[in-house]
Parts: C-alpha cells; sequence; structure tokens
C-alpha cells in the first residue's frame, strides 16, 4: 500500500511538471516584461523657447525617461511571449537650424541593456548574438534632414516619417521609422521603434528547442533632450 502510494504521488509529480512546465519556465525568465518606452504627455508643460540649436540627451523625468533597447517576441510551446530590454545608458546630440533637424546622433550602450532575467542578458551580450565586447556602442543617426514645423508647443505630439541609420554589431542598415515628438517646457522629447530583421545585423535569433526567438523585432528608443 505505501509503494502504490508512493508511485501515485510519482505521477501525479511528473503530470503537474508536464503542465506547468511552460508557465514554471515563463515565471523564471520572467513573462511578458513592459512594452517599449513611448512618449507621454502626462505633465505636459508648454515649450518654452524655439527649436533652433544644439540638443543633447539628457535623463529626463518621469514618464519621459531615456531609455533604448529592443522588443522581441517568443514562441514557448506555442504561447508567444513578449521579451523588452532597455537601458538608460545613451549619450547623444541633435542639430536644428530653422526648425529642421539637420542631425542627429545617439549612442546606446550594448553591455547596459538588460531584461529581468540576468542569464538571458548574458546570452544576449555574447558574441554569437548582440557581441557587446566587441561591438560596445549600437548607433541610431538621422540620415536625412526633418522637417519640424509641425511639431506643436501646446503639450501635444506630433508623429514625423524619420529616415535613420542603425548600426548594431558592426552593421549599419537604413530604416524608415515613425518617430514621435513631444516638446514640454525646455525638454525636446522623441520616441520610435526600429523595425528589424536581426539577420540584417549579423544576428542570428537563438533556438533552445521549447522556446524560439522570433527573426523580427525592433530597437526601441524615447530620448529626452534640453538645448546646450
Amino acid at each position: 500500500m505505501r509503494t502504490l502510494s508512493w508511485i501515485l504521488g510519482a505521477v501525479v509529480v511528473v503530470i503537474a511538471l508536464v503542465v506547468a512546465g511552460p508557465f514554471a519556465y515563463r515565471a523564471v525568465r520572467g513573462g511578458d516584461d513592459a512594452p517599449a518606452a513611448a512618449v507621454s504627455t502626462e505633465r505636459a508643460e508648454a515649450a518654452a523657447g524655439d527649436l533652433d540649436g544644439t540638443w543633447s540627451v539628457v535623463p529626463g523625468t518621469v514618464p519621459n525617461v531615456t531609455a533604448a533597447g529592443y522588443t522581441v517576441d517568443e514562441i514557448l510551446r506555442g504561447e508567444p511571449v513578449t521579451v523588452v530590454g532597455s537601458t538608460d545608458q545613451v549619450t547623444g546630440e541633435a542639430t536644428i537650424s530653422g526648425n529642421t533637424l539637420e542631425s542627429a546622433t545617439f549612442e546606446v550602450r550594448v553591455a547596459d541593456i538588460a531584461t529581468d532575467i540576468d542569464q538571458r542578458d548574458n546570452q544576449a551580450r555574447s558574441p554569437r548574438i548582440l557581441d557587446a565586447a566587441g561591438h560596445p556602442v549600437a548607433t541610431l543617426s538621422v540620415a536625412e534632414p526633418v522637417d519640424l514645423t509641425t511639431v506643436p508647443g501646446d503639450g501635444s505630439t506630433a508623429t514625423l516619417p524619420m529616415v535613420v541609420d542603425l548600426t548594431v554589431k558592426g552593421a549599419t542598415v537604413r530604416k524608415t521609422v515613425e518617430v514621435t515628438v513631444f516638446r514640454s517646457g525646455e525638454s525636446l522629447i522623441a520616441s520610435g521603434a526600429v523595425p528589424m530583421t536581426w539577420t540584417e545585423v549579423g544576428v542570428t535569433p537563438p533556438s533552445l528547442g521549447f522556446v524560439t526567438v522570433g527573426p523580427d523585432g525592433t530597437i526601441d528608443f524615447l530620448v529626452s533632450l534640453r538645448k546646450d
């Protein structure tokens, strides 16, 4: 009788592991992370001053805190999971003249991009994926001038198409992205998500059998700038 009880107990444990396995794995790896940062008009103020000049990246304030990173989808035994990695280690500046964005370049420290799981981040930083040691900086630059005359100063936003050059792992690709631009007080804030197929920049999406990383994703950014 004791042996039968032990066998039944073992069967229950095995069934529980089979049923709960994917969910337990998801709990360990963090599950669906917060969505990528996007411009918020919360706490908006009337814009101060004009746009012309040189603007530098600053940390920003909640809810518009400077950050950059990536968003990627995974399939875990048929269940979609979204992963977001981000860092506040972003530098750069933009130059505006005659209400035209003449140039803008932003640099992101790849090794500081983090999700909520260290093991995942270590894999992402490895040479076979982002190669943070060999290519420590990812760069986003505006490739063509952008007319900013439609950007309001009343606490609302404008969405503008921008052509950008994105450099990841030493490879540069040119993309068109919709960028949300917002002025509040002395701040100029912009956010966007650059669509990306990982192989374009020499990244092979990892597959671990029951977990498969999608071939596409986005490189996300939210930058808060102040005039120098």
